[in-house]
């Protein structure tokens, strides 16, 4: 799994210097970012070539929570491609390496018009070479 390390901020939580649940979707989006730019592909060049990225669906399992000052990791990998869908798979593990969180996104592709749009092929192709890796 991708791992893209994140401290914990003062702004990322609430007044019992817990993370707001909302901010875990940030997390989400930083280390799919990451996960794809890791890959070798840029999501605003992708943009501006007509395949744009949407969140079709998200599921999110709080298992424990995570405090101000903690460092995680958020591991990523990808469960499964079709040519307009990528479902994204994360567990954040806190500083003493306890699963907090699990969740799950599906990403659609799309074009400038709102319609699905087939996810580029050598993306396609580089994101199945990373699943049979793991």
């Amino acid at each position: 799994m991708h791992t893209t390390p994140r401290q914990i901020y003062y702004y990322d939580t609430d007044a019992e210097g817990v993370v707001y649940y909302g901010n875990y979707l940030k997390f989400f989006e930083e280390a799919r970012t990451k996960f794809i730019e890791d890959m070798g592909f840029n999501l605003k060049e992708l943009s501006d070539r007509g395949y744009i990225f949407a969140i079709k669906k998200q599921e999110v399992d709080y298992r424990a929570p995570i405090y101000y000052g903690e460092i995680i990791e958020i591991k990523t990998k990808v469960e499964e491609i079709t040519p307009y869908r990528i479902r994204f798979y994360y567990e954040i593990l806190n500083s003493k390496g306890q699963k907090t969180t699990i969740a799950r996104t599906d990403m659609v592709c799309i074009n400038r018009n709102f319609h699905l749009n087939e996810i580029p092929q050598n993306m396609i192709k580089a994101i199945k070479e990373s699943m049979e890796k793991l």
